[in-house]
């Protein structure tokens, strides 16, 4: 397929990246259902190290088995599969260029309290498995912040000298963010635009909320009439701070919902101007059936 006028926009973007890394976006972008319109879905799998196996996969058991995995995201014709170096090894080769692959280099797990994540892949890994990017969770706030911002620069500049894009997972926790602005406007504004700061290729963030968390931001919120009543005008405010809309931004499926819960909320991503979802146990704890219904429900609001 031709890539259209769409992406080759997105790619204006990325102004002084490599021809390597456009050419893999450009894969990502041109890839599924979706390919061409610059909205993306893509399937993460990285459950089992923050849950466990049970909490991820009894739900619907066949999902244990890594190749399942990969057959979901094929059939469902999303743009791109997200996990750990063993779930993306196990069926590599027998998938070979079906569907396009980011490899999540870090890892956090429900064992510890500690907000960090190990270190779990390399970026050597992911040319070796043939993805077109990686992926790295960091926790703006959390005392080990400082920490993972670290590892992401030096991981950034391994992808990107390489030609791969980086996925950043920007999850604020910890510091000054209570429980309830995890999720808030402000925070989740902040979060992407700090993700943008560190160079993601795309971000991915929760959808926020109507609250603002931080004490010092309230005045600026309210001074400045930044709307964020709705599910749209909070996800055209996280947009507003990635660049101007000018930085791929998606929007995680979050914890299990039901249907018109989660096709309201990508309702509210379309008409924000957001680019997608990264919907996980939502899809893969669903059986084969409900779970590629649901893929193409999704699918067809942002088409």
């Amino acid at each position: 397929m031709l890539r259209t006028d769409t992406v080759r926009k997105i790619l204006s973007w990325y102004e002084g990246e490599t021809p390597g890394l456009k050419s893999n976006l450009s894969r990502l972008l041109m890839h599924g259902r979706l390919a061409g319109t610059g909205r993306l879905v893509i399937l993460p799998v990285d459950q089992g190290f923050e849950h466990g196996p049970a909490r991820s996969f009894a739900p619907n058991p066949i999902a244990y088995d890594p190749h399942y995995l990969y057959q979901l995201a094929i059939d469902s014709g999303v743009s791109g599969y997200a996990a750990p170096l063993g779930l993306l090894e196990q069926g590599a080769d027998t998938f070979a260029g079906e569907v396009p692959l980011i490899l999540k280099l870090n890892s956090g797990n429900s064992l510890v309290n500690k907000q960090d994540q190990a270190l779990t892949g390399t970026v050597e890994d992911a040319l070796r498995l043939g993805c077109v990017g990686v992926g790295f969770t960091i926790y703006p706030g959390a005392d080990d912040s400082y920490d993972m911002m670290e590892e992401l620069r030096e991981i950034t500049l391994q992808a990107k000298s390489r030609g791969l894009m980086t996925v950043v997972w920007s999850y604020p926790r910890g510091g000054k963010v209570t429980k309830e602005g995890e999720t808030g406007l402000d925070i989740i504004a902040y979060a992407a635009h700090m993700a943008a700061l560190l160079g993601a290729t795309i971000i991915k963030v929760k959808l926020p909320t109507s609250h603002v968390d931080l004490k010092d931001a309230v005045s600026s919120y309210e001074k400045n009439k930044i709307l964020g009543e709705t599910g749209a005008d909070r996800v055209r405010h996280v947009m507003q701070a990635s660049f101007a809309g000018k930085r791929i931004v998606v929007f995680s499926g979050g914890a299990a919902k039901n249907t018109d819960e989660l096709l309201d909320e990508v309702r509210a991503i379309r008409e924000g101007g957001g680019n997608g979802s990264i919907i996980g146990r939502n899809s893969f704890q669903r059986s084969k059936e409900d779970a590629l219904r649901l893929l193409s429900d999704v699918m067809d609001v942002y088409a």
